[in-house]
């Protein structure tokens, strides 16, 4: 039983999607859920030795933002936790699983803030609707380090 859950556990981080993990081993996408909790993205581990707001957090970063800020300039810190990111296929689109400290992930969306739009470029609805998912992703760090 471990060296199954051992094995979702990889495919998971490889990308793998839970409901193709959930089908591959003929159990429900709840007991897959189960066996990555501690690896989504809505949990940061907790060691008494590091402050929360150093350890690094996984966080699915819309592929609308990804394309973004794989175009922008960014400090050594951001680029490199862009290119060490995995991309996840969903549907027609991705995300990009990004592992870093809550501060880069601030800084990634403090480069997005021109997919919101301003007086002289309009916004694209799909960006913008993404820049904000990735937002509230980011704002629920802040929120659970004040916990």
């Amino acid at each position: 039983m471990a060296t199954k859950a051992a094995a979702v556990r990889a495919a998971y981080l490889d990308g793998q999607s839970i409901a193709s993990l959930a089908r591959e081993h003929d159990v429900s996408r709840g007991a897959i859920r189960t066996a990555v909790a501690d690896l989504m993205p809505e949990h940061t581990a907790v060691h008494q030795d590091v402050p929360a707001s150093e350890l690094a957090v996984a966080l699915d970063m819309p592929g609308k933002v990804a394309d973004f800020l794989l175009a922008a300039e960014l400090d050594d810190a951001e680029r490199a936790a862009l290119d060490q990111g995995v991309t996840v296929r969903r549907g027609q689109g991705y995300t990009l699983r990004v592992s870093a400290v809550p501060s880069v992930h601030r800084a990634l969306l403090a480069h997005c803030q021109p997919l919101d739009g301003a007086p002289s470029t309009p916004a694209i609805p799909a960006q913008r609707k993404a820049r904000r998912e990735y937002e509230t992703r980011v704002n629920s760090l802040v929120a659970d380090a004040r916990r």
